[in-house]
Protein backbone atom coordinates (compact mmCIF):
# COMPACT_ATOMS: atom_id res chain seq x y z
CA UNK A 1 0.00 0.00 0.00
CA UNK A 2 2.93 2.48 0.60
CA UNK A 3 4.46 2.34 -2.71
CA UNK A 4 0.59 2.67 -4.38
CA UNK A 5 -0.19 5.94 -2.12
CA UNK A 6 3.62 7.23 -2.63
CA UNK A 7 2.53 7.01 -6.83
CA UNK A 8 -0.27 9.41 -6.62
CA UNK A 9 -0.90 13.49 -5.67
CA UNK A 10 -4.18 13.06 -4.69
CA UNK A 11 -6.32 9.94 -3.48
CA UNK A 12 -8.28 8.24 -6.14
CA UNK A 13 -11.97 8.16 -4.90
CA UNK A 14 -15.15 6.66 -6.46
CA UNK A 15 -15.92 9.95 -7.89
CA UNK A 16 -12.18 10.90 -9.13
CA UNK A 17 -12.90 7.96 -11.06
CA UNK A 18 -16.32 7.81 -12.38
CA UNK A 19 -15.14 11.32 -14.32
CA UNK A 20 -12.11 9.53 -15.63
CA UNK A 21 -14.51 7.24 -16.96
CA UNK A 22 -16.74 9.66 -18.51
CA UNK A 23 -13.73 11.82 -19.33
CA UNK A 24 -12.95 8.11 -21.89
CA UNK A 25 -16.08 8.47 -23.05
CA UNK A 26 -18.30 5.70 -20.75
CA UNK A 27 -21.85 6.82 -20.54
CA UNK A 28 -24.80 5.68 -19.12
CA UNK A 29 -26.73 2.89 -20.85
CA UNK A 30 -23.10 1.43 -21.98
CA UNK A 31 -22.94 -2.23 -22.33
CA UNK A 32 -19.10 -2.41 -21.79
CA UNK A 33 -16.52 -5.58 -20.72
CA UNK A 34 -14.45 -4.16 -18.72
CA UNK A 35 -10.72 -5.91 -18.09
CA UNK A 36 -8.59 -4.09 -15.32
CA UNK A 37 -5.62 -3.43 -13.17
CA UNK A 38 -6.55 -2.16 -10.20
CA UNK A 39 -2.32 -1.79 -9.11
CA UNK A 40 -2.22 0.35 -12.49
CA UNK A 41 -4.71 2.36 -11.15
CA UNK A 42 -2.96 3.81 -7.85
CA UNK A 43 -4.05 3.95 -4.67
CA UNK A 44 -8.00 3.77 -4.51
CA UNK A 45 -10.05 5.51 -1.32
CA UNK A 46 -12.54 2.16 -0.95
CA UNK A 47 -9.91 -0.02 -3.34
CA UNK A 48 -12.24 -2.75 -6.04
CA UNK A 49 -15.30 -1.83 -4.57
CA UNK A 50 -15.08 1.81 -5.23
CA UNK A 51 -13.69 1.32 -8.91
CA UNK A 52 -16.87 -1.23 -9.00
CA UNK A 53 -18.97 1.42 -7.64
CA UNK A 54 -17.51 3.64 -10.37
CA UNK A 55 -18.21 1.60 -13.33
CA UNK A 56 -21.84 0.88 -12.09
CA UNK A 57 -22.55 4.00 -11.23
CA UNK A 58 -21.78 5.64 -14.34
CA UNK A 59 -23.18 2.81 -16.48
CA UNK A 60 -26.21 2.51 -14.45
CA UNK A 61 -28.69 -0.12 -14.86
CA UNK A 62 -29.92 0.85 -17.76
CA UNK A 63 -26.43 -0.76 -19.42
CA UNK A 64 -24.85 -3.56 -19.18
CA UNK A 65 -21.16 -4.42 -17.39
CA UNK A 66 -19.37 -7.86 -18.36
CA UNK A 67 -15.88 -8.80 -16.69
CA UNK A 68 -14.20 -11.95 -17.83
CA UNK A 69 -14.38 -14.19 -14.22
CA UNK A 70 -11.94 -17.21 -15.46
CA UNK A 71 -10.67 -20.17 -13.42
CA UNK A 72 -7.87 -21.97 -15.24
CA UNK A 73 -6.89 -23.59 -12.38
CA UNK A 74 -9.71 -26.12 -12.67
CA UNK A 75 -8.46 -27.31 -15.87
CA UNK A 76 -6.79 -30.46 -16.97
CA UNK A 77 -2.87 -31.14 -14.76
CA UNK A 78 -1.54 -32.27 -17.78
CA UNK A 79 -2.06 -28.52 -19.14
CA UNK A 80 -0.29 -27.10 -16.33
CA UNK A 81 3.08 -25.24 -16.91
CA UNK A 82 3.88 -22.70 -13.94
CA UNK A 83 4.27 -25.00 -12.53
CA UNK A 84 4.35 -28.60 -13.86
CA UNK A 85 2.90 -31.12 -12.05
CA UNK A 86 4.62 -34.68 -12.13
CA UNK A 87 2.37 -36.98 -14.67
CA UNK A 88 1.46 -39.72 -11.54
CA UNK A 89 -0.38 -37.23 -10.12
CA UNK A 90 -2.49 -35.99 -13.00
CA UNK A 91 -5.25 -38.85 -12.46
CA UNK A 92 -5.50 -38.02 -8.74
CA UNK A 93 -6.08 -34.05 -9.01
CA UNK A 94 -8.55 -35.03 -11.75
CA UNK A 95 -10.15 -37.63 -9.73
CA UNK A 96 -9.94 -34.63 -6.29
CA UNK A 97 -10.44 -31.39 -7.77
CA UNK A 98 -13.87 -29.44 -6.89
CA UNK A 99 -16.02 -29.15 -9.54
CA UNK A 100 -17.03 -25.71 -10.71
CA UNK A 101 -19.52 -23.51 -9.24
CA UNK A 102 -20.64 -19.82 -10.63
CA UNK A 103 -21.22 -18.82 -6.57
CA UNK A 104 -17.75 -19.86 -5.18
CA UNK A 105 -15.67 -20.81 -7.24
CA UNK A 106 -12.91 -17.62 -7.16
CA UNK A 107 -11.65 -16.24 -10.38
CA UNK A 108 -7.89 -17.44 -10.71
CA UNK A 109 -5.34 -14.87 -12.40
CA UNK A 110 -8.07 -11.96 -13.17
CA UNK A 111 -7.48 -9.46 -10.53
CA UNK A 112 -9.03 -7.69 -7.67
CA UNK A 113 -11.65 -6.38 -9.76
CA UNK A 114 -13.12 -8.94 -11.21
CA UNK A 115 -13.12 -11.63 -8.28
CA UNK A 116 -15.02 -8.43 -6.31
CA UNK A 117 -17.78 -7.70 -9.02
CA UNK A 118 -18.48 -11.41 -9.24
CA UNK A 119 -19.77 -11.37 -6.01
CA UNK A 120 -21.50 -8.04 -5.95
CA UNK A 121 -25.55 -7.83 -5.33
CA UNK A 122 -27.14 -8.22 -8.20
CA UNK A 123 -24.51 -9.60 -10.80
CA UNK A 124 -24.52 -13.12 -12.22
CA UNK A 125 -22.05 -15.58 -13.61
CA UNK A 126 -21.56 -18.49 -16.33
CA UNK A 127 -21.49 -21.60 -15.89
CA UNK A 128 -18.97 -22.36 -17.80
CA UNK A 129 -15.50 -24.07 -15.70
CA UNK A 130 -12.59 -22.51 -16.92
CA UNK A 131 -13.70 -18.98 -19.10
CA UNK A 132 -16.90 -18.24 -17.10
CA UNK A 133 -18.04 -14.28 -17.03
CA UNK A 134 -20.00 -12.09 -14.72
CA UNK A 135 -22.35 -9.49 -15.89
CA UNK A 136 -24.81 -6.31 -14.28
CA UNK A 137 -27.29 -4.58 -15.42
CA UNK A 138 -30.33 -4.76 -17.86
CA UNK A 139 -29.04 -7.36 -20.64
CA UNK A 140 -26.95 -9.56 -18.28
CA UNK A 141 -29.59 -12.38 -18.10
CA UNK A 142 -29.41 -12.30 -22.06
CA UNK A 143 -25.88 -12.19 -22.59
CA UNK A 144 -24.55 -14.93 -19.89
CA UNK A 145 -27.26 -17.11 -20.49
CA UNK A 146 -26.34 -20.27 -22.66
CA UNK A 147 -22.90 -20.19 -22.21
CA UNK A 148 -21.66 -23.64 -24.19
CA UNK A 149 -19.39 -25.79 -22.61
CA UNK A 150 -17.68 -26.41 -25.89
CA UNK A 151 -15.83 -23.65 -27.76
CA UNK A 152 -16.17 -21.84 -24.63
CA UNK A 153 -15.24 -18.28 -25.86
CA UNK A 154 -16.88 -18.90 -29.61
CA UNK A 155 -20.18 -18.43 -31.36
CA UNK A 156 -22.70 -19.89 -28.01
CA UNK A 157 -20.55 -17.46 -25.75
CA UNK A 158 -20.93 -14.04 -23.76
CA UNK A 159 -18.73 -13.12 -26.36
CA UNK A 160 -21.03 -13.65 -29.22
CA UNK A 161 -23.74 -11.84 -27.57
CA UNK A 162 -21.86 -8.99 -27.11
CA UNK A 163 -20.56 -8.91 -30.93
CA UNK A 164 -24.20 -8.64 -31.68
CA UNK A 165 -25.21 -5.23 -29.32
CA UNK A 166 -23.62 -2.28 -29.64
CA UNK A 167 -20.71 -2.95 -27.43
CA UNK A 168 -17.70 -1.34 -26.11
CA UNK A 169 -14.44 -2.83 -24.47
CA UNK A 170 -12.75 -0.89 -21.40
CA UNK A 171 -9.31 -1.98 -21.16
CA UNK A 172 -8.27 -0.12 -17.91
CA UNK A 173 -4.87 -0.31 -17.06
CA UNK A 174 -4.25 -3.46 -19.16
CA UNK A 175 -2.89 -4.10 -22.99
CA UNK A 176 -4.22 -6.07 -25.49
CA UNK A 177 -2.76 -9.22 -24.32
CA UNK A 178 -6.12 -9.00 -22.05
CA UNK A 179 -8.20 -8.62 -24.24
CA UNK A 180 -10.61 -11.78 -24.27
CA UNK A 181 -12.50 -10.18 -27.01
CA UNK A 182 -9.75 -11.03 -29.80
CA UNK A 183 -10.58 -14.73 -29.03
CA UNK A 184 -14.06 -14.66 -30.39
CA UNK A 185 -12.39 -13.71 -33.68
CA UNK A 186 -10.19 -16.82 -33.61
CA UNK A 187 -13.04 -18.79 -33.85
CA UNK A 188 -13.98 -17.43 -36.89
CA UNK A 189 -10.97 -17.81 -38.56
CA UNK A 190 -10.61 -20.94 -41.61
CA UNK A 191 -8.07 -22.92 -40.09
CA UNK A 192 -7.84 -23.64 -36.10
CA UNK A 193 -6.15 -26.43 -34.06
CA UNK A 194 -9.03 -28.46 -31.92
CA UNK A 195 -7.74 -29.59 -28.73
CA UNK A 196 -9.32 -31.77 -25.65
CA UNK A 197 -10.11 -29.99 -22.61
CA UNK A 198 -11.45 -30.92 -19.44
CA UNK A 199 -12.90 -29.60 -15.99
CA UNK A 200 -14.64 -30.88 -13.00
CA UNK A 201 -18.33 -29.69 -13.37
CA UNK A 202 -21.60 -30.66 -11.46
CA UNK A 203 -24.42 -32.59 -13.49
CA UNK A 204 -27.64 -33.45 -11.95
CA UNK A 205 -25.89 -32.46 -8.73
CA UNK A 206 -23.29 -35.27 -9.06
CA UNK A 207 -19.45 -33.77 -10.02
CA UNK A 208 -18.07 -35.58 -12.76
CA UNK A 209 -14.55 -34.89 -14.88
CA UNK A 210 -16.05 -33.67 -18.33
CA UNK A 211 -13.89 -33.64 -21.23
CA UNK A 212 -14.94 -31.47 -24.32
CA UNK A 213 -13.46 -29.66 -27.41
CA UNK A 214 -11.85 -26.32 -27.63
CA UNK A 215 -9.81 -24.49 -29.91
CA UNK A 216 -6.10 -23.96 -29.27
CA UNK A 217 -6.42 -19.98 -28.30
CA UNK A 218 -3.30 -17.88 -29.41
CA UNK A 219 -3.20 -14.75 -27.09
CA UNK A 220 0.69 -14.39 -27.55
CA UNK A 221 -0.91 -12.59 -30.92
CA UNK A 222 -2.74 -10.24 -29.25
CA UNK A 223 -0.23 -7.24 -28.28
CA UNK A 224 0.69 -7.23 -32.21
CA UNK A 225 -2.92 -7.35 -33.36
CA UNK A 226 -3.79 -4.45 -30.99
CA UNK A 227 -0.78 -2.40 -32.08
CA UNK A 228 -1.65 -2.47 -35.53
CA UNK A 229 -5.42 -1.78 -34.67
CA UNK A 230 -4.72 1.28 -32.86
CA UNK A 231 -2.56 2.66 -36.16
CA UNK A 232 -5.50 2.44 -38.13
CA UNK A 233 -8.08 3.17 -36.17
CA UNK A 234 -8.64 6.27 -33.85
CA UNK A 235 -8.75 4.78 -30.47
CA UNK A 236 -8.98 6.98 -27.28
CA UNK A 237 -6.49 6.11 -24.60
CA UNK A 238 -6.98 8.05 -21.64
CA UNK A 239 -5.74 8.44 -17.73
CA UNK A 240 -8.17 6.78 -15.24
CA UNK A 241 -6.09 6.99 -12.16
CA UNK A 242 -2.75 6.98 -13.13
CA UNK A 243 -3.67 4.07 -15.58
CA UNK A 244 -3.93 3.92 -19.45
CA UNK A 245 -6.67 2.90 -20.52
CA UNK A 246 -8.01 2.36 -23.74
CA UNK A 247 -11.89 2.27 -25.03
CA UNK A 248 -13.16 1.25 -28.72
CA UNK A 249 -15.85 -0.67 -30.26
CA UNK A 250 -16.63 -4.47 -29.62
CA UNK A 251 -17.73 -5.45 -32.92
CA UNK A 252 -14.85 -3.09 -34.67
CA UNK A 253 -12.06 -5.16 -32.40
CA UNK A 254 -13.25 -8.32 -32.76
CA UNK A 255 -13.70 -7.56 -36.95
CA UNK A 256 -10.06 -6.65 -37.01
CA UNK A 257 -8.72 -9.64 -35.32
CA UNK A 258 -10.24 -11.52 -38.11
CA UNK A 259 -8.91 -9.41 -40.90
CA UNK A 260 -5.83 -9.50 -39.22
CA UNK A 261 -5.30 -13.45 -38.03
CA UNK A 262 -6.70 -14.34 -41.42
CA UNK A 263 -4.40 -12.21 -43.39
CA UNK A 264 -1.32 -13.28 -41.67
CA UNK A 265 -2.00 -17.02 -41.77
CA UNK A 266 0.42 -17.60 -44.56
CA UNK A 267 2.95 -14.83 -43.60
CA UNK A 268 4.98 -16.34 -40.93
CA UNK A 269 2.53 -16.02 -38.43
CA UNK A 270 1.75 -19.41 -36.43
CA UNK A 271 -0.77 -21.34 -38.69
CA UNK A 272 -4.24 -22.47 -36.67
CA UNK A 273 -5.16 -25.90 -38.75
CA UNK A 274 -8.29 -28.36 -37.73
Amino acid sequence: MKQAIERVDFPNTKDSIMNDLRTMGVEKGMTIIVHSSLSRIGWVNGGEVAVIQALMEVVTEEGTIVMPTQSAVLSDPSEWEMPPVLKEWWQTIRDTMPAFHPSYTPTYGMGKIPEAFRNFPGAIRSNHPEVSFAAWGKDKETIIQGHSLEFGLGENSPLASLYKRNSFVLLLGVGYDSNTSFHLAEYRIPYREIVSKGNPILMDGERVWKTYQEIETREELFDEIGREFENENEIPTNKIGLAESRLFSFRQGVDYAEKWLKAHDDKGAPTFRE
